[in-house]
């Protein structure tokens, strides 16, 4: 039997496996089995917690979507994980240093609910979304239009370790996440896929945003899409350093100075139950 944790971060829920403890070499069909919500233990993603291959790392931390594809990065996820190392044991440091396929990323726990992630320095270069620039109409130094169904949709490419595309608009409950993002998720602009963000600013300390993300559909919560959200509108000149991002679950805390700095995230994360599937 192989033991898992159910976790979320604001409703952006996992399965969390530490492979520290014990093994397990999981395929795409089973981690599909296992995120369906009716046979399954249904979650967004799957996480695993696995020795470090790098001397001044603590752990490495694998993202798998519910389709079973390998994501490069998950902030709701990495606050899910630096908790449940500490509560299983696996390491006294309250600051983790974990390795992702994207690079590492640091993660801090301030309370028992509470965890600070530094993301790393976000880009905007197409090498490092990706993007192919020759499928949209640029329409400025950081924008490109882009067709999904029967709309365009202005587009701002951000890579959090991950591929983003963040598209502002005026009223968040009235966006069309789905028909939309499902389209755009897997628009020949992004050769990788993309996970695209619906952001509404409300003021320069605050904006609102859904999210639809590649291999999974809109969630309830999406870290590095929050702050994607921020670092596009900091760009675009609507956001001051810090702000405050509204998701459908709750809300989280991101900071990003500009330039080369570093994006933080703070926010809250839960451990729901704990229990044994067949591996």
């Amino acid at each position: 039997m192989l033991e898992f944790a159910k976790m979320h971060g604001l409703g952006n829920d996992f399965m969390v496996l530490d492979l520290v403890s014990q093994d397990f070499a999981g395929s795409a069909d089973q981690i599909k089995q296992w995120s369906d919500r009716r046979t399954g233990v249904g979650f967004d993603q799957l996480l695993t917690i696995e020795p470090p291959s790098e001397p001044d790392s603590d752990f490495v931390y694998r993202i798998y979507n519910a389709d079973g594809s390998q994501a490069e990065q998950c902030g709701n996820g990495a606050r899910c994980v630096a908790l449940y190392i500490g509560h299983r044991g696996l390491s006294p440091k309250a600051s983790l240093r974990l390795q992702t396929i994207s690079g590492p990323i640091e993660a801090t726990v301030i309370d028992p609910h509470t965890v600070e992630v530094d993301m790393g320095v976000p880009s905007v270069s197409a090498d490092r979304v990706p993007f192919d620039a020759s499928h949209g109409t640029s329409t400025g130094p950081l924008t490109y239009q882009l067709t999904a169904g029967a709309g365009i949709w202005e587009i701002t490419p951000v890579s959090m370790g991950n591929p983003h595309g963040v598209t502002f608009v005026d009223n968040i409950t009235q966006a069309p996440v789905e028909e939309a993002g499902a389209e755009l998720t897997k628009h020949p602009f992004f050769p990788q896929g993309a996970n695209i963000g619906f952001c509404q600013v409300v003021d320069a300390g605050f904006v609102r945003l859904r999210v639809f993300e590649r291999g999974v559909g809109e969630t309830r919560a999406c870290g590095t899409g929050a702050c994607a959200a921020v670092v596009a509108a900091r760009l675009h000149g609507a956001l001051g350093e810090r702000a405050k991002v509204s998701l459908p679950g709750g809300k989280v805390r991101v900071g990003w100075p500009g330039s080369e700095a570093t994006v933080k995230m703070t926010g809250s994360a839960a451990l729901v139950y704990e229990g044994f599937v067949e591996p």
